[in-house]
């Protein structure tokens, strides 16, 4: 009898560990029911957060996303950064490329609100075990060694899994199976015709204004990820960007889409 009990226990608690692990890869986020929401720029963007902080990205795990996106970049002594424009004039003052600057010499920049760059490695173990990702690969060329380097440290902090990127063509057939890569209808018509090719390796990536309908149940129906966008470059400028925003979560929602990747002001039309 004892035996018996100690097997049931053992089998209960393998249980309550499976399920606590699938909720942490599987389930969508805390925040916003059944909307899987992806977390543009590095995070929670505002008055207080930075794009591609370490600060927006703590907040868009205390708020429930279930990912966060990050645009990297490369200095010019190769260390891999998450820094959205190609200088850094727009938040740090300095008008110089990426590129022609080392890691020391980025790393002394402080903005006004007292932000630093970060290293990717860095953002990656802040990620780890709490928030997945996406990176808008933003490095021209097709470095195999660099992607490399990505790759293993997205394996080291256990993101590889469902990790997503916004690629370039230079280095598509580079990263093909190994993330998941965005693409327009007509750029997965074409995929579907590769040798080895998955839907898996994909998602349909767009906002109302580039897909419709019919291409979302086109994605769907071939067992692709869609992936909606509501970001405030497609409303800047245009009278009652909210209104509009708001309307097109709805459609994107009325078409069966279910993960978003939104500017933080823009998840209110998710909340439960």
């Amino acid at each position: 009898m004892k035996n018996r009990m100690g097997e049931l226990l053992l089998v209960f608690s393998f249980c309550l560990l499976s399920l606590h692990t699938f909720g942490q890869t599987s389930l969508p986020s805390k925040g916003f029911g059944r909307y899987y929401l992806i977390a543009h720029r590095g995070g929670v963007v505002d008055s207080t957060n930075s794009e591609n902080s370490l600060s927006a990205l703590q907040d868009a795990v205390e708020r429930g996303y279930w990912m966060v996106e990050m645009d990297l970049r490369l200095t010019k002594d190769s260390v891999l950064i998450i820094h959205h424009d190609n200088n850094f004039k727009r938040f740090y003052g300095v008008d110089k490329p990426v590129s022609a600057m080392t890691w020391d010499e980025i790393s002394q920049l402080h903005n006004a609100r007292g932000a630093q760059v970060v290293k990717l490695e860095d953002a990656l173990a802040s990620c780890s075990g709490r928030i997945q990702v996406m990176l808008d690969n933003k490095i021209a060329g097709l470095d195999t060694a660099l992607f490399n380097q990505v790759l293993s440290l997205l394996q080291q902090y256990g993101l590889d899994k469902q990790a997503m990127m916004i690629g370039t063509d230079e280095s598509t057939d580079f990263f093909t199976g190994k993330v998941k890569l965005s693409c327009t209808r007509q750029q997965l018509e074409v995929n579907t015709q590769k040798p080895g090719y998955s839907p898996e390796f994909y998602y349909l990536f767009g906002d109302v204004g580039s897909m419709t309908e019919d291409d979302v149940k086109w994605a769907q129906a071939q067992g692709i990820m869609v992936v909606g966008v509501l970001n405030w470059s497609r409303y800047r400028g245009r009278p009652r960007p909210y209104t509009l925003a708001a309307r097109d979560a709805a459609k994107l929602k009325a078409w069966g889409v279910q993960y978003f990747q939104v500017d933080s002001e823009f998840d209110r039309f998710f909340n439960k």
